[in-house]
């Protein structure tokens, strides 16, 4: 064709010998000169060396993002101003707030090789929502060496061409990277920032919710639920030590005429169930109600109980409690009262609780509705899965949703174990599991490990329920193997209480016999001082030569040997912090040096709850590797949610709502 003909031939070509007066496109010289421009400019920005030279030209000059208010945007920050007045003042604070979300972007420009993540999620967030414009600007020299370069080597004619031919070469070139190129390298920079940013956004969710799922819980004592509101009441769930509702209720703390009654109420529910914990959600009413509580906890209203009160994130709650999950196990009850159950139960074992809501929905993180919907699945699914089977489950009083996270089982699996469990009574050892419909020896064998049998528990079920069936000694046959498994043991294993693999019993008893104790002492103190007395005295690598293991599963069984009954790994991390007065914002000076509790982490820096009802932000730039444990100076030196820190205050916006702090050290 013409444009061939050009680069190959071009002392050939005629273009008038083109031109074809009824065919349209074709009918005159120009109409095929433009025909030739835009078939070359089509070549050139599919040439694989075209390509690489023009990147190879903006990594060596400065490219930049650049993102400005857009028209619409600025349109209606200037009809609001001209409004004012006319509309409900609420709806145009809502529309304000959107746009000063955004007013650090509204003239921005960064060079794209040092822009940061968190930046470049907002920028796509502020234009996805037509707030901002946002380009990426190639020096005018890149365009001048690109052309130069194609017109003189990779796009010069083979042959000697007319000067009439080489315009029409260098306005394709011309055509190419303004029409093709420039918008293809657009594309591939936005691309680039935009997927990179979503990794380290997803990598510090999962950051986040494993910390957030590790939180110790507060065990032994009841607790009160509280979901704050003004009309509708302040919705009340009381549990016991084990997560059972004792009592739920509404009282309308925020009506003047009705306080003190409603106060009385309160008193005599805590009083009759013997609660001196309450757990507030930092929702719609939370800081009133938080101060009806600070206040009467100050006039010793609640004697004789020492009552204190922790605020919890409560994102999430009020989408479970409507939720198949929550409807199921709580079918009973209003919507609104399950949420208070929910709060309640974050505290009392926040990975229990918390595995029952979509981690999207958990109020963790930055941009998370932003990222890959995939990708931040896959994600969190796996840190979930772990920190269910870092923890281990107690089979016999777990919930069905959290044993679809234990490592091995699955939705039907647990559902299996659920259904055995109600008609058979609790599970007696973990050989039991086998009995369950779908549990083959490779799902066993995944997920035995994580699982614990706790006495106590065995203990308190048989005490409150009637005598359990009779547990078959063997399992039916499977369909279409033709074979019968093994004989099931029906006695309680001690060692099933504890981290110990069922495929390291052998050894662990060996174990037990060389440091001269017995399997039935697990869990009592004299077993521990043997355990330990004995690794005193030789080393590990000896031990595990003398009962035939490696040192690592020796170490393993080395750990759950000296645990105590029921210890949970969770007792190494942060526990909720319960107060009794409250703080407010005006009341906070610069300078001033407090204790708070990280609330989220984002890429810019944490939040901090240090209790006047706003988290403050100690920018990333604060967190250095000196004021970090030596445990915690990781690359990312990111702090996560639920660690206790000491920050100083270094200035407070009251009108904008905002506190900045800087890290002193983070407390242990």
């Amino acid at each position: 064709d013409a444009a061939s003909a050009l680069m190959n031939t071009p002392h050939t070509l005629e273009l008038r010998a083109w031109v074809k007066p009824e065919t349209e496109g074709l009918s005159s010289v120009e109409e095929v000169s433009t025909g030739v421009v835009h078939i070359l400019a089509d070549m050139i920005a599919k040439d694989s060396d075209t390509l690489t030279y023009i990147k190879t030209l903006c990594e060596r000059n400065c490219v930049t993002i650049q993102s400005s208010v857009s028209k619409s945007a600025s349109n209606k920050k200037e009809q609001g101003k001209s409004d004012q007045g006319c509309k409900k003042p609420g709806d145009e604070q809502n529309k304000n707030k959107d746009l000063d979300k955004f007013h650090l972007y509204f003239d921005f420009t960064c060079n794209i090789q040092r822009i940061q993540s968190h930046q470049t999620l907002a920028i796509n967030r502020g234009e996805s929502l037509k707030i901002l414009t946002v380009k990426v600007n190639i020096p005018d020299r890149v365009k001048s060496d690109f052309t130069l370069w194609c017109i003189n080597n990779r796009w010069r004619p083979k042959t000697f061409a007319k000067e009439e031919l080489r315009a029409i070469i260098r306005s394709a070139v011309e055509d190419s990277y303004k029409r093709l190129i420039v918008p293809f390298l657009t594309r591939s920079y936005r691309t680039k920032l935009t997927s990179a940013a979503e990794k380290e956004s997803i990598a510090m969710f999962v950051r986040n919710l494993r910390q957030r799922l590790l939180v110790c819980p507060v065990r032994g004592c009841v607790i009160m639920g509280v979901d704050p509101g003004y009309r509708h009441g302040c919705k009340l769930a009381i549990l016991s030590p084990t997560s059972q509702i004792l009592h739920t209720d509404v009282v309308y703390l925020h009506n003047s005429g009705q306080q003190h009654r409603e106060a009385e109420k309160l008193r005599h529910l805590l009083i009759r169930y013997g609660c001196s914990k309450v757990v507030i959600g930092n929702g719609t009413a939370c800081r009133e109600t938080e101060a009806f509580f600070s206040d009467l906890i100050s006039r010793r209203f609640f004697h004789p109980l020492d009552v204190s009160y922790f605020i919890t994130n409560e994102a999430g709650a009020s989408i479970y409690s409507v939720s198949p999950e929550a409807v199921k196990e709580m079918p009973d009850l209003d919507p609104n009262l399950r949420s208070a159950v929910s709060i309640g139960r974050r505290v009392q074992d926040p990975l229990a609780e918390l595995v029952k809501i979509d981690p999207k929905h958990i109020g963790i993180g930055t941009y998370q509705h932003d990222v890959s919907a995939g990708a931040l699945k896959a994600a969190l699914d796996g840190v979930v899965q772990e920190c269910v089977s870092f923890v281990g489950v107690d089979i016999n009083i777990c919930s069905e949703t959290l044993m679809r996270h234990v490592a091995g089982l699955n939705a039907g699996r647990a559902q299996s174990i659920t259904e055995w469990r109600e008609k058979n009574g609790p599970f007696i050892n973990r050989e039991q599991l086998k009995l369950v419909k779908g549990m083959g020896p490779k799902s066993f064998q995944q997920c035995a490990g994580f699982i614990r049998i706790n006495p106590q528990t065995l203990n308190s079920i048989r005490s409150t329920s009637q005598p359990e069936p009779s547990v078959p000694e063997k399992p039916v046959a499977k369909k279409g193997k033709g074979k019968v498994g093994a004989s099931i043991p029906s006695s309680l294993n001690p060692l099933d209480q504890t981290c110990i693999h069922p495929e390291s019993y052998h050894v662990a008893q060996r174990f037990v016999t060389l440091v001269g104790g017995s399997v039935d002492q697990i869990g009592d103190a004299r077993l521990r001082q043997c355990v330990e007395n004995k690794v005193k005295t030789s080393c590990v690598d000896e031990l595990a030569r003398a009962v035939d293991t490696t040192p690592e599963t020796l170490q393993l069984i080395i750990d759950g040997l000296t645990q105590p009954p029921g210890f949970d790994i969770r007792q190494n991390f942060g526990q909720a912090d319960f107060k009794r007065g409250i703080v407010s914002m005006s009341d906070l000076q610069v300078g001033a040096v407090l204790t708070g509790r990280v609330d989220n982490t984002t890429l810019f820096g944490s939040f901090v709850d240090i209790g006047v009802g706003r988290a403050g932000l100690i920018h990333k730039s604060n967190i250095t590797l000196d004021k970090l444990p030596v445990s915690q100076r990781r690359r990312s030196l990111a702090l996560g949610p639920g660690e206790r820190v000491e920050v100083r205050v270094l200035n407070v916006d009251l009108q904008r709502g905002r506190i900045g702090l800087d890290l002193i050290r983070v407390l242990q």
